[in-house]
């Protein structure tokens, strides 16, 4: 006999919507499948089974996240397939800081209603993100919690793990004054500072969908949707080929909070402001929100999705190799002796 309940379903849980859910993001659970992983969707917990070749000491890593108010932009649009690879590339983009390669993740889905399609379209984010980063999706849950979220809303949340040997962990040890920092270009505002977007430009009451001219014809709502990009693979490129020292994902708290994170302490950076490509979205916030630029480099990322620390004679390789992975990575300070943290000139 199939699990049915009709009193539940008169409570507002349809747990037969849940099923067909299941069966729709099958497809796409299966594209980041790797050999690791060797249990099926729908067991009580995901399998995955070590490959520790090459590795002395393995350190397991591990991040967790969500997408944050960004998902109202997701609502408003109508569009459900990109916050996925937000919610991806939050947990994994913090843990290859750590110089780990993602393993797996898991993610969990919240909503009033649970409509099949809808949680299809999200979880083929989720699998997207995987893709890109190489972890494996093997498990998640979602959550029809009626009278708790509005029917048509939704919360997006994951966690995924990583391996690293301990001898190649990054720990900022090395860092000294004289060591270049290289940024790597972001794809947008990413998943932070939704907030302050969503008040200065009014979007539950604005129309969204316009054209404007100063973001190329795209719509506020269309750019603000621009899916948070994995740096992963590039990484993991790079960690094979120059010593890399630090590494800072630039979320919330901007520049001023994440760079130095992968600085000791006596030390700090000196970034040159003029080298900074910001993105036309930043200067559209700015202006349209009148946010003063200390501000800006505190909230957002400003078109610098991740910054490395390399020695000086290994900037121009690790530039270049970086190039050869798609990112259009270019120096942007240096490390100084300073208490100040971070200091944009």
């Amino acid at each position: 006999m199939k699990s049915f309940s009709e009193s539940y379903k008169e409570a507002g849980v349809d747990i037969t919507a849940g099923y067909k859910a299941v069966e729709l993001m099958k497809q796409h659970i299966a594209r980041t499948l790797t050999k690791s992983a060797i249990s099926d969707i729908g067991g009580f917990g995901g399998l995955f089974e070590l490959d520790l070749k090459g590795i002395k000491k393995p350190v397991l890593v591990s991040g967790t996240d969500g997408v944050g108010t960004k998902l109202k932009l997701a609502f408003i649009m109508d569009k459900h397939d990109t916050v996925g690879i937000d919610c991806v590339a939050m947990c994994v983009n913090d843990i290859i800081c750590c110089g780990a390669k993602p393993l797996f993740f898991l993610d969990y889905i919240a909503c009033g209603k649970n409509v099949p399609e809808k949680i299809a379209a999200i979880v083929s984010g989720v699998a997207e993100g995987c893709v890109q980063s190489g972890a494996s999706l093997i498990g998640g849950e979602t959550a029809e919690m009626p009278g708790f979220y509005p029917e048509d809303e939704y919360d997006l949340a994951g966690f995924s793990v990583g391996v690293v040997d301990r001898s190649k962990i990054v720990d900022n040890s090395s860092i000294k004054t004289g060591d270049v920092i290289i940024a790597l270009p972001s794809s947008g505002v990413h998943s932070n500072g939704f907030s302050l977007v969503r008040k200065v430009f009014d979007v539950e009451n604005a129309d969204i969908k316009k054209p404007v001219d100063a973001l190329g014809g795209k719509s506020i709502g269309e750019t603000l949707l621009t899916p948070t990009k994995i740096y992963v693979k590039p990484m993991l490129k790079l960690f094979d080929t120059v010593t890399v020292k630090g590494v800072s994902h630039i979320t919330g708290g901007g520049f001023y909070e994440n760079i130095p994170r992968a600085i000791p302490k006596g030390l700090g950076a000196k970034i040159e402001k003029k080298a900074v490509k910001v993105l036309p979205i930043f200067e559209l916030i700015a202006k349209t929100g009148k946010i003063p630029e200390r501000d800006m480099f505190n909230t957002y990322n400003m078109g610098v999705g991740m910054s490395v620390i390399v020695k000086k004679e290994d900037a121009d390789k690790a530039v270049e190799t970086l190039k050869m992975c798609g990112e259009n990575a270019y120096i942007i300070g240096e490390v100084i002796k300073s208490d100040e943290g971070v200091e944009i000139c």
